[in-house]
């Protein structure tokens, strides 16, 4: 796969939080192989024992998520969802995508799974995920950094009036629906 790359692992210098060996890597249902998961502050970055790998840098990440489902031929894994395209691409491939994708306006995604030996260490790696990914909000999502736990309140936020009366049982039953 033209994307893995040899690149030294990070450290402490670069904020790492968890380092996963024995982890194995599988991107889109392929399987890349056994190596270690690096979790830093900056990227998330898995390297085989060769030297080679791939990083991720946090804003590519949409979706990140423990996977308890057993019957899933990999058992129980971190799945991570991004919003590029990681598959090396031949002729085949780029004439089938222009046939299949008619819509210019999807995004590529492409689905890493990250199966540790140690499964006890699933959710250290989640949280780990969790504290990184929340150090690199969504610049496009406008509420995300409003959010401080509270609850959500409408009016201040996006101008609207909000009727807080109480409805009554029946109070609509008598409505006519036309559509």
């Amino acid at each position: 796969m033209s994307f893995l790359k040899s690149f030294q692992p990070p450290g402490p210098a670069e904020g790492l939080l968890r380092q996963q060996p024995d982890t194995e890597a599988v991107l889109n249902g392929k399987g890349l192989g056994t190596g270690t998961l690096y979790i830093a502050e900056s990227h998330l970055s898995w390297l085989d024992g060769s030297g080679l790998g791939f990083s991720l840098e946090y804003p590519t990440i949409s979706l990140h998520a423990l996977s308890r489902d057993r019957s899933d031929c990999l058992g129980e894994h971190l799945y991570v969802m991004v919003n590029a395209k990681f598959e090396e691409e031949s002729k085949e491939s780029v004439a089938d995508e222009e046939e299949e994708d008619s819509d210019d306006d999807a995004e590529p995604i492409t689905e890493f799974r990250f199966v540790p030996s140690d499964k006890s260490a699933l959710e250290a790696m989640f949280t780990a995920m969790c504290e990184c990914q929340a150090l690199h909000p969504d610049p496009e999502d406008e509420d995300s950094d409003d959010y401080d736990g509270e609850e959500y309140d409408v009016e201040a936020h996006d101008g609207m009036e909000v009727d807080t009366t109480p409805t009554v049982a029946g109070q609509f039953e008598d409505a006519d629906v036309d559509h």
